[in-house]
């Protein structure tokens, strides 16, 4: 569709693009039309497919141009709609906000959307679409938000930034006074004094220090030359090692390479005073200098020298080997060996169990050395002695020691982290070197360090000493009881202690306790911490010395231990037979036991019985040598004593041999309680009774007695024939503690034995009790509906206790309590009665005086409206009166319930201009009376539904509060205005007739009454007039003539008022008219001076009724000019005389005579090196002429400067100098003999003067030459 013909009024033709040869690579060209126009083609049919790169429509369907109007069209739309919505917004922020996001929205939507369709020219770019996106947003928002557009102003300024401000000049023609102001040829050219450079060429300029290794094998030494270009060099370098010298020559084509090296690190230009390094590369050690330098006139190129540059071999240092495991206190010993030029600084790294240190040694050198370097200033000392001596630069090799205590147990690492030698060349060792020597430590030099510090062990013994020796039985062993230890926290675990033993039998030890000479010593080595050595033999044992693996430790107190053997245990028995008193008979045996051994003993013996296939085991512990026993069985019968066995403190368990004793036994009779507890508990008037086992030959008499408080009521029960009977006590009527003791039984022979046997009984002092506590001092609660509560109990007895209750007479209920002020949760409202308790053990009874409790709910709030403030109560809906828009209003609302209240109520207005979206509000009331302010912002009907109400108990159930309504209406409030506000009505004094008409507006209800107020220029106190009963929205007022007051009167709109009582007090920034009377217009220069200079502005004051028309003749001819203000300028723009002739006003339309003259002077000019730009060169000590060309009046006065001279990029020079100068005449010829660019800045004659635009010219800084 290229081809196709197109009309003129049609869109542009689309670009189009040989996409074909761009997918194939082929290049974009512009094509150039042929001069003769192409022959249109044939139409043919063809089919048309859409391709990556065309337009989502494709252009067989819709052409682009079609598809670029449609979318300028729905853009249009949009905009429109926009329009609309504009016009239709009210003064709310919440519409305004609203429609903000409206079209934020839709015009994203498009913007966005609109490249996806890729219509040609509208194919923009993410960031174009962002910007239009942001423009949009923009403009959204200052329409939407009411937000002033200030287009004239936009424009305004948009023309003055391009085109500047123009003023009107005297001729009457628009100019802009920059173009006079700023006139650059006042000014014209300037003089440029260069001092011609000095050829040099340094070595080393500086001062940098070199140095080569194994990683650096060269060094390129810096040669700077300035204004020359050398052909040949030598250089001279001085071995270290043997003081032979060598002549290096440098050619002519390797500095020609050596230039091309430096041009590709830094770009230079082509003069030749242009500084310049050049670098050459050595290999080698030594001292080097500049011997001679060459240009190309075959002349010495002067050469600086500074210092001697010395290449010396990279200092290093490496860490000795040594040992890597050390014990606690010792010292590091660890050497570090430092090669390289004296005096030397290496800088290593301590780490003690991760913790860093960082320290440095500094002037590491060998003993009585002397070197240049050692000076303070080493600068200084590099200079170049007469005589050349480099032994003080050979390398050397010192050992520094780091001699430190190693005070803390754990893992050191001493390792070197920087060396630097005197020159400055520093080696820094990283960490990738320091792993090199980790993975491999025989062929990288040693960096680091590790050293393993270990505790030192310490040993003592426990419970062992001379004096308290270690008892063992003879043939046995036992362990040493030592305890080891350390330096640090606790023993050295995972490692063997080696313990040193001295032993001496008993036979061998001396009297002093001490061992003998013959002593013998070994070594035990005890490999886990809770191991102990093995010791059999008697004697005396002496610990002298323990070690671990690496370190000596120290033996502490005590450290001697004694091993006795004492000997074993034996018994021999003698007995007695014990006879009853009574009846003579034997009752028992009575044993004496003679021991030997170590006490104490545990004798074993046991009873038979015979005739009984049963026997009893018994011990008899005997605490010394000596002790007795007595055998007196409870039965009769004959009885066999075997004892069996004997143990004693080291001896356990050793037998005896036929030691028996044989008895025939007629016991005595005895009683006794079965299964007697402890203590008895017993409740309050009850009885308690128990089992008593009787022994011996019946019948039996059985005497007991009960005692309490210090009474003793005795019993007793006679006959009794059975071997087990029950006693009973009487009731237990008074609490305490009870005691039943059995006194004495009597057998069959009248043999009367006390008895010892008693029983405990506790018995409760009162019945176990219930009742309900109180909450808040009061068996009587208030809750809220719904809620549980949890009603004290107070309980008195044993716990647990159950509790049977009611709640209002329906069906008992049990609960069981576990402790004494236990709780019984309820939710219900009603009167809650305690029936019964019992606690553990005893029944109880209930506390009549505290056996209800009653429940009742706490009422929900209530909200209503005060009767006072609704006019018309319908139902749940009230009515206020209206009231007219912005006067105040409100409604009482009452509560009732528990404060604070809070009710949360929705705000509907229906405007009579606009809309307004439902507002939810909250009214917080810490009283029973609130007071809501209606909304009385605009007119319109207001609902205001209360939907929410919540007290201090209550939260808001919807449930029980039903929704109340209030209703009111607003009026507008009338207003008025003043058809043309602002406008002056202003005449003649003698044409003051007094019948100006002013119209005005009004909006409202008619009638309306209408207040003024009028003011008169000059007096304070303004007068007031009214007008009633204006029955149209149009009126003319008309202002007496009494009121009218030669001069400027203004006329207000103060109050106005409908026929709805609404009226509107209107401020005093309310658009007012004025009335004025005027005498004859003057005009008043503002400036004294009758001199002027072009570029100065003409002022002149005018009085009268604006707009005036001025009349003035500029160089002879005649002009008249209007004036809008109260002032009239013109612009000088050119030389001549200026006279004003006349003024007239609009007021009076009468002219008045004036004759002020102002001579417009033109602006002095001058000329350096004849207005050229003049280049001079000079050497040094030289000197020139700079001429400078006055124009205008004299005497001149001119200020010129003296900067540096602009470098090869462009940069304007700094100013070096600033001189002030004066001529009575047109020319001045001064000498200069400094560098520099001469120009002048300001200029001054007779009348006027000019600097250039920028420059600031202090008089004070300035050196003033009178001529």
């Amino acid at each position: 569709m290229d081809g196709t013909p197109r009309l003129r009024s049609a869109f542009p033709s689309t670009p189009q693009s040989d996409r074909r040869s761009r997918r194939l690579g082929g290049s974009e060209r512009i094509q150039r039309v042929s001069e003769r126009l192409p022959e249109i083609p044939a139409l043919q049919a063809s089919t048309y497919s859409s391709t990556p790169g065309e337009p989502w429509v494709p252009e067989h369907v819709v052409d682009a141009p079609t598809q670029r109007l449609f979318a300028v069209v729905v853009w249009v739309g949009l905009g429109i709609w926009k329009a609309y919505d504009f016009s239709t917004i009210q003064d709310t922020e919440e519409q305004g906000l609203w429609l903000f996001m409206k079209w934020i929205m839709l015009d994203g939507f498009y913007l966005f959307a609109l490249p996806s369709f890729q219509i040609p020219w509208l194919e923009w770019s993410p960031f174009t679409t962002v910007m239009l996106f942001s423009a949009h947003a923009v403009m959204d928002g200052m329409l939407m938000f009411r937000i002033p557009i200030p287009i004239a102003a936009g424009f305004a300024a948009l023309g003055r930034s391009l085109w500047g401000a123009y003023e009107m000049a005297v001729n009457e023609k628009n100019v802009n006074p920059r173009t006079i102001a700023f006139n650059e040829s006042l000014i014209l050219g300037r003089q440029i004094i260069h001092i011609l450079p000095e050829g040099s060429a340094i070595l080393n300029p500086e001062r940098h220090a070199f140095c080569v290794d194994s990683t650096r094998s060269d060094v390129r030494l810096p040669i700077m030359i300035n204004a020359t270009n050398p052909i040949s060099m030598e250089i001279m370098r001085i071995d270290l090692e043997t003081q032979h010298n060598e002549t290096l020559h440098l050619s002519k084509s390797q500095i020609k390479a050596m230039h091309k090296d430096a041009s590709r690190l830094v770009s230079y230009g082509q003069q030749l005073h242009e500084p310049k390094t050049l670098y050459y590369t050595v290999k080698k050690p030594g001292l080097y200098l500049l011997a001679k330098v060459v240009d190309e006139s075959n002349l010495d190129v002067t050469r600086k020298h500074t210092a001697h540059t010395v290449v010396v071999p990279c200092p290093r240092a490496i860490v000795l080997p040594t040992t890597s495991d050390r014990c606690k206190g010792e010292l590091s010993n660890v050497d570090l060996e430092v090669t390289g030029t004296p005096p030397m600084r290496v800088k290593y790294r301590k780490v003690v169990n991760q913790q860093t240190q960082e320290a440095t040694f500094e002037s590491i050198q060998p003993e009585d050395f002397s070197s240049p370097l050692v000076n303070a200033d080493r600068q200084l000392a590099l200079t170049v002695p007469n005589r050349v001596d480099s032994a003080w630069a050979k390398p050397q090799k010192v050992q520094v020691p780091l001699t430190e205590g190693l005070a803390t147990a754990g893992r050191w690492v001493f390792s070197l982290v920087e060396v630097e030698d005197g020159f400055g060349n520093k080696v820094t060792y990283t960490d990738r070197d320091h792993e090199k020597q980790d993975r491999h430590s025989a062929k990288s030099a040693p960096l680091h360090q590790l050293i393993t510090v270990h505790e030192r062990p310490t040993i003592n013994l426990h419970g062992c000493t001379p004096q308290q020796p270690l008892k063992v039985a003879r043939g046995s062993s036992a362990r040493l009881p030592i305890q080891l230890g350390s330096t640090g926290r606790g023993a050295i675990a995972g490692t063997p202690y080696h313990i040193d033993l001295l032993f001496s039998p008993n036979d061998g030890i001396s009297a002093t306790g001490e061992h003998s000479r013959s002593a013998l010593s070994r070594r035990e080595t005890v490999k886990d911490l809770n191991q102990k050595p093995l010791i059999q033999e008697a004697g005396l044992y002496t610990i002298t010395g323990v070690s671990t693996n690496h370190c000596q430790g120290e033996v502490l107190e005590p450290a001697s231990c004694l091993l006795q053997n004492p000997p074993e245990p034996e018994l021999v028995i003698s007995h007695e037979e014990i006879f009853d008193k009574c009846a003579g008979s034997p009752i028992g045996l009575r044993v004496d036991l003679d021991l030997v051994g170590t006490p104490p003993f545990n004798v074993h013996y046991r009873i038979r019985q015979k005739g009984s296939s049963h026997h009893t085991d018994e011990v008899e512990k005997v605490n010394g040598l000596r002790g007795q026993v007595e055998l007196t069985p409870r039965t009769a019968g004959e009885y066999q004593y075997d004892f069996l066995e004997i143990s004693d403190a080291v001896y356990k368990n050793r037998p005896l041999k036929d030691l028996k004793l044989t008895q025939s036994v007629k016991p005595a009779a005895s009683a006794d309680f079965v299964s007697k507890p402890e203590k008895r508990l017993a409740c309050i008037d009850e009885a308690a009774s128990f089992d008593v086992r009787l022994q011996g030959e019946g019948p039996f008499s059985l005497e007991y007695e009960l005692v309490h408080n210090g009474k003793r009521v005795k019993y007793a029960l006679n006959d009794l024939t059975e071997r087990l009977v029950k006693i009973e006590t009487p009731q237990l009527h008074d609490g305490g503690d009870y005691t039943l003791a059995l006194v004495s039984i009597t057998d069959k022979m009248q043999c009367k034995e006390f008895l010892k046997d008693e029983a405990k009984i506790a018995v409760r002092h009162q019945k176990p009790k219930a009742a309900f506590g109180q909450l808040e001092g009061h068996r009587k609660l208030n809750i809220l509906e719904g809620k549980q509560v949890q009603l004290p109990l107070r309980l008195v007895g044993e716990a647990p206790w159950t509790i049977t209750y009611t709640h209002d007479g329906q069906q008992p209920q049990a609960i069981r309590a576990q402790q004494p002020n236990d709780k019984i949760t309820v939710a219900e409202a009603g009167t809650y009665q305690l029936l019964d308790v019992r606690d553990s053990s005893c029944p109880g009874q209930i506390d009549e005086s505290a056996q209800t409790f009653e429940i009742q709910w706490i009422p929900r709030p209530e909200l209503r409206i005060s009767p006072s403030d609704a006019a018309e109560p319908q139902g749940h809906s009230f009515v206020k009166a209206d009231v007219c828009e912005g006067d105040e209003a409100s409604v009482e609302v009452l509560f009732k319930g528990s404060p604070p209240y809070s009710v949360q109520y929705v705000e509907h207005v229906k405007l009579e201009h606009g809309a307004v979206a439902p507002k939810t509000k909250e009214i917080r009331a810490a009283l029973q009376v609130a007071s809501l302010r209606m909304n009385t912002a605009q007119a319109g009907a207001y609902d205001y539904k209360f939907n929410e109400l919540e007290d201090a108990n209550y939260k808001h159930s919807a449930k029980h509060f039903t929704p109340l309504h209030v209703r009111q209406r607003v009026h507008a409030r009338p207003s008025v205005a003043f058809v043309n506000p602002g406008k002056t009505y202003s005449y003649c004094s003698v044409e003051s007739d007094g019948e100006e008409v002013i119209p005005i507006t009004l909006h409202g209800t008619p009638p309306f009454d209408l207040e003024f107020e009028i003011k008169h220029h000059g007096t304070g106190k303004p007068e007031t007039f009214t007008l009633p009963g204006i029955t149209t929205h149009s009126h003319d007022v008309r202002i007496p003539h009494s009121r009218v007051h030669l001069g400027k009167s203004a006329i207000s709109l103060r109050r106005v008022s409908d026929s709805r009582g609404c009226s509107r007090l209107l401020d005093s920034t309310t658009p007012r008219v004025q009335i004025a009377v005027f005498d004859a217009p003057t005009i008043t220069p503002l400036e004294s001076s009758e001199d002027i200079c072009v570029g100065d502005r003409i002022k002149f004051a005018l009085s009268g009724v604006a707009p005036y028309t001025i009349f003035y003749d500029f160089s002879g001819q005649i002009r008249k000019a209007q004036a809008t203000g109260t002032t009239f300028q013109r612009l000088a723009e050119k030389p001549g005389t200026f006279t004003v002739t006349g003024v007239q006003d609009s007021a009076s339309q009468c002219r008045a005579s004036a004759n002020v003259v102002r001579q417009i002077h033109g602006m002095p000019s001058v000329r350096v090196s004849h207005g050229r730009e003049k280049y001079v060169d000079i050497h040094e000590g030289g000197e020139t002429e700079i001429l400078f060309e006055f124009g205008g009046v004299p005497p001149f006065e001119f200020t010129f400067t003296r900067s540096s001279n602009t470098d090869k990029g462009g940069k304007k020079g700094v100013v070096l100098d600033m001189r002030h100068l004066r001529s009575e005449e047109h020319s001045l010829r001064i000498k200069a003999s400094e560098e520099g660019t001469y120009e002048v800045v300001a200029i001054k004659d007779r009348y006027c003067s000019y600097a250039k635009p920028g420059v600031q010219v202090d008089g004070k800084a300035a050196k003033k030459l009178l001529m």
